[in-house]
């Protein structure tokens, strides 16, 4: 990924991403809605679902990896960081001890514990979608970012059932018959979506939201 040092730099990463993946769905929510005979409205609204999906999964794990990598870029010790960085860093270790299953592998534990927190951090693609963007998935993502959940509880139903599960529908084959109005509500509410984790990113970066104890703004 582009080095990313400054807020600046974090921002235009964000909106650069976000342009070109609203043009994208806006074309397609332009096809659907253009008067055309049942089955080629029905194949666009099948495209529609794989793309909005697409770039679900796709701006989510960009932006979240693009923040990771601006924490990286200030330096801090892992001791100066929210919980959930140290866990994350944790994460990455135990994996490594757990497939090898070797005393010396597991010492890295230990030696993270002890002397490895004041280490400076390093994230790079940590940001794990499993190609299955779920709700769970995604809350799972927020706790890794420190950023707010609840804004995506209640469209939990409409991220699993709505676009999870048709777009897989889609990718393995089925023939979905799937209603504008619904996917015009999905493609709305998934571009909000999008708007939200971009704020929220953006947000916590100026208030330093990953940092223990937050330097004066």
């Amino acid at each position: 990924m582009t080095k990313i040092r400054t807020i600046e730099d974090l921002q235009t990463v964000l909106d650069s991403e976000l342009a070109w993946r609203k043009k994208e769905l806006a074309t397609i929510k332009g096809l659907v809605t253009t008067k055309s005979s049942r089955d080629v409205t029905n194949f666009y609204l099948r495209s529609g679902i794989a793309l909005t999906y697409a770039h679900w999964e796709g701006f989510i794990k960009v932006a979240g990896d693009a923040y990771l990598t601006y924490i990286s870029s200030q330096r801090l010790p892992y001791s100066a960081l929210t919980m959930n960085f140290s866990a994350l860093a944790t994460k990455k270790i135990m994996n490594a001890a757990s497939s090898s299953n070797k005393v010396t592998a597991y010492t890295k534990i230990t030696e993270f514990f002890t002397i490895g927190v004041n280490n400076r951090c390093s994230f790079s693609s940590e940001i794990e979608t499993k190609s299955n963007l779920s709700s769970e998935v995604l809350k799972e993502i927020t706790y890794i970012l420190n950023i707010d959940y609840r804004d995506y509880e209640t469209k939990a139903n409409l991220i699993d059932e709505r676009l999870l599960k048709n777009r897989n529908g889609v990718a393995h084959g089925k023939y979905l018959l799937i209603d504008v109005d619904e996917f015009i509500e999905l493609h709305t509410t998934i571009v909000e979506l999008l708007d939200l984790f971009a704020n929220q990113i953006s947000n916590a970066a100026y208030t330093k939201a990953y940092k223990r104890t937050a330097d004066p703004l």
